[in-house]
């Protein structure tokens, strides 16, 4: 089984070169293990809590996809989408939020730090604090259950945000699961070894602390932003201490051994600053050229962008809308037409039953007919070449009932069976409209009877 890994990007800036070695180089890294199932999104939703300038939302989203794709992102192996596409999301947010309760959401740490500096500051404790700010814990919990993650990657200061997916998801599990596990408990993922780069100034690159060192930018700019890496006044010929050298630390994060123990002997040899800083431009150059020329060439292009993030919101929409499906009905958000259970017959010891009966054709597929109680063929499946996945259908139908029927009635009076955007079977033909439409509800009554 594989391992579903989630990991979002919130869209409220660029992407600097801390971002790249911190989290975009290892994420896709691990997304190329043969065992992973990897989810990359745009958390646009998210950028709306921290940013009300829609030119710095849009600018942002356009960068950072371009980012990830340009770093080796294959969206092709993944699944990759923007976060506002996916509109069972904010619905997902609703049925958490029913069931989050406030005590959990008043311990989430953004919450209190912004109560704790109004007070300081003698105001009203929620001044100025919106409820997207508070209920961010659920919209989390949304984007992380929705897909059913095992691992999520995260920050240690995110770490809370998992718990409370965690808890949220088993809240609702107990409420509405019947036994079933609707969601599984997903685990917050902690790189240690993952690189925290230092900025220019020695402290950790941030944009808060204007010290960043721009992933994407020319190379002039890339060396003269390197240029001015603050360093110790040691003279060139003097012995430089690498441990001691955060410009060394950038260094190592993209060096190989051989290289790292080249530059370190060097130092120690009393290399100048000023080589030393052009050691590691063309170490970065080398490393980010190839890369700087995608990510260019793919901002030239937004259509070639938008087309990707469609690809990959219908991709997620795969997994999320029949999912969603199965948590309303779980609610009781049930369709009136489709929710006959109360009104079906219940199967009677001894007595017939609605039924599936699979067969193989001459041409060696398989197939499978279903049957009411009373012995009508009511469906007639497409070829299937693995008798398994016959039973997989079958047993899928009958555990999620009428409301994984898709039914699509079509110009000559049949109609079909789709599952997650596959026709499945189709109907035998009917007189008219009336007959066809009284053949559907057989239909999910006969089927509403096995899950009795």
């Amino acid at each position: 089984m594989k391992t579903r890994i989630l990991t979002g990007i919130t869209t409220t800036g660029t992407p600097h070169l801390g971002n790249y070695a911190g989290a975009i180089r290892p994420a896709i890294v691990a997304s190329r293990e043969a065992n992973a199932d990897s989810f990359y999104f745009l958390a646009d939703y998210h950028a709306l809590i921290k940013c009300d300038d829609p030119q710095r939302i849009q600018q942002s989203r356009l960068e950072i996809a371009a980012t990830w794709l340009a770093s080796g992102l294959d969206a092709e192996r993944v699944t990759f989408y923007r976060q506002s596409d996916i509109p069972e999301i904010p619905e997902l947010t609703w049925l958490l939020t029913c069931v989050a309760g406030k005590g959990l959401l008043n311990r989430a740490h953004a919450y209190k730090a912004s109560v704790d500096k109004n007070v300081e500051k003698g105001e009203d404790p929620d001044a100025g604090i919106t409820m997207g700010l508070f209920s961010y814990p659920v919209l989390m919990a949304a984007d992380i259950l929705m897909f059913n993650a095992h691992k999520v990657p995260v920050g240690r200061d995110q770490i809370q945000h998992v718990e409370m997916a965690r808890d949220i998801g088993q809240r609702f599990n107990h409420l509405f699961g019947n036994g079933r596990e609707l969601f599984t408990a997903p685990e917050a993922l902690i790189e240690e070894s993952v690189a925290t780069l230092p900025g220019l100034d020695g402290r950790k690159m941030s944009k808060s602390y204007d010290n960043t060192i721009p992933l994407f930018g020319s190379a002039k700019q890339l060396k003269s932003t390197i240029a001015r890496i603050v360093t110790d006044s040691r003279l060139p010929g003097e012995p430089k201490d690498p441990d001691d050298s955060h410009l060394f630390t950038l260094y190592q994060a993209f060096a190989t051994p051989a290289q790292l123990a080249e530059f370190r002997g060097e130092l120690l040899g009393g290399l100048a600053w000023g080589e030393a800083k052009q050691r590691l431009f063309e170490l970065l150059d080398n490393e980010l050229s190839e890369a700087r020329e995608r990510y260019h060439a793919l901002m030239a292009r937004p259509g070639e962008l938008e087309d990707i993030l469609q690809a990959g919101a219908a991709k997620a929409r795969k997994v999320a809308t029949p999912f969603l499906g199965e948590l309303r009905e779980a609610v009781g958000l049930r369709n009136f037409r489709s929710d006959v259970t109360s009104a079906a017959p219940a199967k009677k010891k001894g007595g017939k039953t609605a039924r599936f009966a699979s067969f193989r054709e001459t041409d060696g597929s398989f197939r499978f007919r279903f049957f009411s109680a009373d012995g009508e063929e009511l469906l007639l499946s497409r070829g299937f070449s693995d008798p398994k996945a016959i039973g997989v259908v079958t047993q899928r139908l009958v555990a999620q009932g009428v409301d994984a029927l898709e039914l699509r009635a079509d110009e000559d009076d049949q109609f079909s069976l789709w599952l997650d955007g596959e026709c499945l079977a189709d109907s035998p033909s009917y007189a008219d409209e009336q007959s066809l439409e009284a053949a559907m509800l057989r239909l999910r009554q006969a089927l509403a009877t096995l899950m009795a």
